[in-house]
């Protein structure tokens, strides 16, 4: 297997590179699937598409998770759990985000939306500057909290859930030690379980919320009746569904914004490509939802260790490797996708303009652990849209300079905006 020169990572470790600078280097310099010497045990990069649906897919039993970084946020919850307990947390919650499920949450999420698109139309009004990602991040948490717990979103669930933000943010820069690190993020932690703690009080209340029953009574529903769904457990999964619900979403919806106010033309396009609620319009809304997530994927690397020998794209890999699937760089492949860097939606919208591979496109992942709300997801950043594109035109006081690589991608710096109607 090609290794990247042990000097160019020497360079990276002295001037303090961001790991996506280093894997884009050895991607240039070597190709789709390479090694990198970052530390005791091998590693590879791997970013071409059949390698790709090699690991994520094909052969995903030989590629695992070695340990979530977000453990001690979400606990034993779908993201980080593996083996037999995996398969059953998401056998169970598979049906709540596909065919018949989704319709159950359609209805909360366009009450989320019009939520948003009151507090624009009093925005516009007003003149009042406000951090669109801020914003963002108010909209997904009541979108996936009415969806968990059947009520909108209040004043104090929110304040106490900003210590999500807290520690997926201090996450990449907390001490190597369990113990360090569970104590640097001791209060926000603790903030985060007294929300859960009272979201899963009240609804074994029978506070189902005007809307019915929602995720939380599933999961409470689960713990009657099978012995593994512990306390613990259902608080692992509702705050899992918290973090994985709002914090990508929020993130997608704010680089969107940023593009369209670089490229203001993609949204005139949308918006004449058919009459509002027009199968057309949708879909062209939709056009630059994916395009967004072509450029800045909910997960821009997926860790995986390799479990014994294996062979990707003919070269060998030992078990106990560090494989590192980069969806950030599969996206950017200008063989795929050419002038990979330019936004343009029309590439999900025009034929034959998007690569077929399965490996090319994967902003949620692939194979069987690709992320559980993709639809929900997609649905709830197009119903935002459909409400906010024709009615408001966000102006930037000041743009992030680029990104910052953490659990996710997200702009370096404040997004203040004042809206026009």
């Amino acid at each position: 297997m090609p290794q990247l020169d042990g000097a160019v990572v020497a360079e990276w470790r002295h001037r303090g590179g961001e790991l996506v600078e280093l894997f884009a280097e050895a991607r240039e310099r070597l190709g789709g699937v390479a090694g990198v010497p970052l530390g005791p045990r091998p590693t590879v990069l791997v970013t071409a598409p059949e390698a790709v649906q090699h690991v994520l897919a094909l052969r995903h039993d030989r590629y695992v998770k070695r340990s979530h970084r977000a453990r001690m946020l979400i606990g034993d919850g779908v993201l980080a759990a593996t083996g037999e307990a995996w398969q059953r947390q998401r056998k169970m919650l598979q049906a709540q985000f596909t065919g018949r499920g989704m319709r159950h949450y359609e209805q909360r999420i366009d009450a989320a939306a019009r939520t948003a698109a009151a507090r624009w139309a009093a925005y516009a009004r007003t003149g009042e500057v406000f951090d669109l990602a801020d914003e963002m991040r108010r909209f997904a948490l009541d979108t996936i909290w009415r969806s968990l717990t059947g009520h909108p979103l209040d004043g104090r669930t929110e304040r106490d859930l900003d210590s999500v933000a807290a520690v997926v943010t201090a996450l990449p820069s907390l001490p190597a030690g369990v113990t360090a690190a569970d104590g640097a993020v001791a209060a926000d932690l603790a903030r985060i379980d007294a929300v859960a703690s009272r979201a899963i009080a009240a609804a074994r209340d029978g506070a189902a919320g005007p809307d019915g029953p929602a995720l939380l009574h599933v999961l409470l529903d689960a713990a009657a009746n099978r012995p593994e769904y512990t306390d613990r457990l259902v608080r692992d999964e509702l705050v899992t569904l918290l973090v994985a619900g709002h914090e990508t979403t929020a993130g997608t919806l704010t680089w969107l914004y940023l593009l369209l106010d670089r490229h203001p033309e993609a949204r005139e396009r949308a918006l004449a490509a058919g009459a509002e609620g027009s199968p057309e319009r949708r879909q062209a809304v939709q056009a630059i939802v994916h395009e967004t997530l072509r450029l800045h994927p909910s997960a821009w690397l997926l860790p995986r260790c390799a479990t014994e020998d294996d062979v990707i794209a003919g070269y060998t890999v030992e078990a106990g490797t560090d494989v590192f699937v980069c969806p950030y760089l599969t996206h950017r492949d200008p063989v795929l996708w050419p002038d990979p860097e330019r936004f343009d939606p029309e590439r999900f919208t025009t034929a034959g303009r998007r690569p077929a591979h399965p490996g090319s496109y994967l902003p949620f992942g692939i194979g069987p652990r690709a992320c559980l709300g993709l639809q929900f997801a997609l649905r709830e950043a197009t119903t935002l849209l459909e409400h906010l594109l024709p009615a408001f035109a966000p102006g930037f006081r000041s743009v992030p300079r680029g990104a910052v690589f953490g659990l996710t991608a997200r702009p370096d710096g404040a997004t203040p905006v004042t809206l026009r109607a």
